[in-house]
């Protein structure tokens, strides 16, 4: 499954992140929608909001089905025939959907049918590992490269900092009753976890890997909702490290939350290049985030805010773990 995520990364940031190519080779950034309501957190769960991508023809009919556009949706899909004033009245839990279920369950099959694909966006996502003594979360993530650093450059230069998690997600359109502005919701998507993670859950995130199945997969008027399912399926491609049970309280939101940690290590080892990827990552992507206040949304949305809590910088956090010389690999599970 997959029950919270980060996204630490500023929104112009977070924009040139997500570059593409258009249907005529044109190099592109998504446009952002509602760009003054995202908000970047370490610690995002179900009910709060985050990036997405999705078709700029979703928006616009009359658009390139292949545009893309950056919106800012809430976590947890209220499907468009919600009859109640208030979507934590839902009766279900809707932030995960089945991959096996989806075209099955009256929740997700309409909007997926009506093509309303869209693409989940995060540095990573935790999950906790079942053990005697408790639950041992983990952060999980594309592999990195080296130079993977959030350098401040022109807008327009090739992004070489954190490759962002691409999960694919469903979105759909609901209306509060006596609201004007509608409300657009997600669920990610989950599969069978692949071997490499299977021992921390039995479920993870369906990962579109590479730009090919993210431009199939958002769109859905050239590619059918019968081509698109088929981009569903566990990826091997990521890696994890253990993090503290800092991250448990969703209150929580400053970098100690991605912070690796080492597990039952009785002696030191050497920091890698992966740690300082992370710390890298950790420590630009903090500058210049915004903060949002509770009156910058709907007020239907009160309820759902979660206050940012940081006690020290993100710099701090790393150069002091890793000033210890202490360093847990990232780690690709071996059966």
């Amino acid at each position: 499954m997959c029950g919270r995520t980060a996204c630490s990364l500023a929104a112009d940031n977070l924009r040139r992140a997500c570059a593409y190519r258009d249907r005529r080779g044109q190099h592109r950034q998504p446009e952002w929608v509602r760009r003054e309501r995202y908000q970047p957190s370490y610690n995002k769960g179900p009910q709060s909001s985050g990036p997405v991508l999705l078709s700029r023809r979703h928006l616009h009919q009359d658009a390139d089905s292949s545009e893309r556009v950056l919106m800012d949706m809430r976590w947890g899909l209220v499907p468009s025939w919600f009859k109640q004033d208030n979507p934590s009245r839902l009766q279900f839990n809707t932030s995960n959907c089945r991959s096996d279920t989806m075209l099955s369950k009256s929740s997700y099959k309409g909007a997926l049918l009506k093509g309303r694909r869209c693409v989940v966006l995060a540095d990573g996502f935790y999950e906790w590992q079942q053990q005697s003594g408790g639950k041992q979360p983990y952060f999980i993530y594309f592999p990195q490269t080296k130079d993977a650093l959030d350098k401040e450059t022109e807008g327009d230069e090739e992004w070489k900092g954190w490759r962002l998690l691409t999960m694919a997600g469903i979105f759909d359109c609901w209306k509060p009753p006596g609201e004007e502005e509608m409300l657009y919701t997600y669920s990610i998507i989950t599969v069978d976890a692949s071997k490499d993670v299977s021992f921390i859950h039995h479920r993870m995130p369906a990962i579109l890997d590479g730009d090919e199945a993210i431009r199939k997969w958002l769109d859905f008027a050239e590619v059918p909702t019968q081509e698109a399912v088929k981009l569903i399926q566990p990826t091997e491609n990521i890696v994890f490290h253990p993090v503290s049970t800092f991250v448990n309280n969703i209150r929580n939101n400053a970098p100690e939350c991605v912070e690796p940690i080492e597990l039952g290590a009785k002696k030191e080892v050497k920091a890698t290049p992966s740690n300082k990827v992370m710390l890298s990552w950790l420590k630009s992507s903090q500058e210049g985030s915004p903060q949002k206040k509770e009156n910058d949304l709907p007020k239907w949305t009160s309820q759902f805010i979660h206050t940012p809590s940081r006690k020290k910088t993100s710099a701090d956090v790393l150069q002091q773990w890793l000033g210890k010389q202490g360093q847990p690999p990232v780690k690709k599970h071996k059966a």
